[in-house]
Order: C-alpha cells, then structure tokens, then sequence
C-alpha cells in the first residue's frame, strides 16, 4: 500500500504544509492522524501510516517541522543525523506544533476518506504531543509510544474529555524512573487513561531497524493500539 502527499492550509495562516496520506483498500474508513519522531516525516513515519492504512484507517502524517524547515526526512543510523534531529527538538514551537495538528485533523476530518471519527498517534516526541491531543485538540482518541516529557503537562489531564492510552518502555532513557513514576500518579487513576508498560524495553522499540527495536513488544503495543482505535474510533 501506497499513500500520497497532500497540503494542509495552517491555521494561522501562514502557508501550507505537507502530510503524507494513506487510505484504506475501501476508500474509506476512521482518520488517524500519526505523529512524527524527532527524525521528520521519514521511511518509518510512512510506514506506520501505511500500516494503519492496511488496517482499514485514513492515515495522515502531517510534516510538523515545516516551519523550521519543511520536509525533513532524517534516519537514527548517524550521528549527524541525530544531532540535526536534536537541533530540531529544541528549536520546535509546542503551541504551534499543536495547531499544525488540530489542522490536519480538522483537514482529515472532512475528507472524502474519512467517516468521521479521528484519532492520534505519536511516537518520542509524537507521543508527547499525542498525550496534549488528548488535552487540547478535538479528537476522539489518542495513542502516545514512549512520550518524552509529558511528566512535565501533567496538570493538563484536567482538560482531557476523551480516552488516552500510553505505551512507556520501562528501561526508556529519555523517560526515566523517576518521570514514569510521575506519569503513573499523575494519570493512572484517570478513568480516561490505559496505561501499559514495557518491562525490559528502551525508548523506540518499536522503531522498526532502530537499536532498540523489539518486535515482540513492538507487535504487542501496535494490537493494543488496533483494539484501543476499533473500541473509540469505530
């Protein structure tokens, strides 16, 4: 399966930016909008999207570093890489990150593949952003693997309206003991949030060629994922 790139006009209206697109084999189906790593909207990002695609979702991964720099497309085989990736994170704006993806929903969402519903998934820096979709964006659920710093948004949850599922990798560098231990008091007795932990597991196991890729616990996240989306999104 194959998607296609599209334009969303920014809210603020400051241009467009790009997002990679995929529709399920019968045209039509729930929206998902998938959010990208620190990496851009690369191999990975599209892969996923496809992935979803195949499972029946109009899938949309929307370049939120266009106003940095549009189409980025960086792998975490290099150090170079990983330290533009970095620069990137630090230079990106949360606030207006979060409109370039109310956009895309709002986009997705009167799309002629999309049958109503629209959902969120992310990853690293995505799945931060998932856990504010959830908080501050009108979808109707959303998914966050190994989110890095929500632990610091917790007063947020008391915007959240609708259901939230978290992945975190118990062993994750970048969300360290102490911030899971933050986000299990913070939102575990939300009755809105799932939260399932990855014994053993580091930041991106489900990066497929990534160094910390696990496929047994990648594949167990992604059914969970596909479950939680069929129970809110139909």
């Amino acid at each position: 399966m194959s998607g296609s790139e599209i334009t969303i006009d920014a809210a603020d209206g400051s241009g467009g930016f790009s997002a990679y697109m995929a529709t399920p084999s019968g045209g039509e189906g729930p929206g998902v909008v998938v959010i990208q790593e620190i990496f851009g909207v690369n191999q990975v990002m599209r892969d996923l999207t496809d992935m979803l695609a195949a499972q029946g979702y109009s899938a949309i991964c929307p370049d939120i570093f266009w106003r940095i720099e549009p189409g980025i497309q960086l792998t975490d085989q290099t150090e170079a890489e990983w330290n533009r990736a970095f620069e990137l994170y630090q230079a990106f704006d949360v606030a207006k990150g979060m409109d370039d993806i109310q956009a895309t929903m709002t986009a997705i969402r009167g799309h002629q593949a999309c049958s109503g519903t629209v959902g969120a998934v992310g990853f690293c820096l995505g799945g931060f952003l998932a856990y504010l979709s959830a908080t501050r964006t009108d979808c109707d659920a959303a998914v966050g693997y190994y989110g890095v710093a929500i632990e610091n948004q917790l007063d947020e949850a008391a915007n959240m309206t609708k259901p939230l599922m978290l992945h975190i990798a118990e062993e994750d560098g970048f969300c360290p003991k102490e911030a899971q231990e933050k986000i299990h008091a913070g939102l575990g007795a939300n009755s809105l949030v799932t939260l399932h932990s990855y014994t053993g597991m580091d930041h991106a196991f489900a990066r497929e060629g990534g160094e910390h890729y696990d496929a047994n616990a990648a594949s167990t996240a992604h059914a969970r994922t596909l479950e939680f989306f069929s129970a809110n999104l139909g």
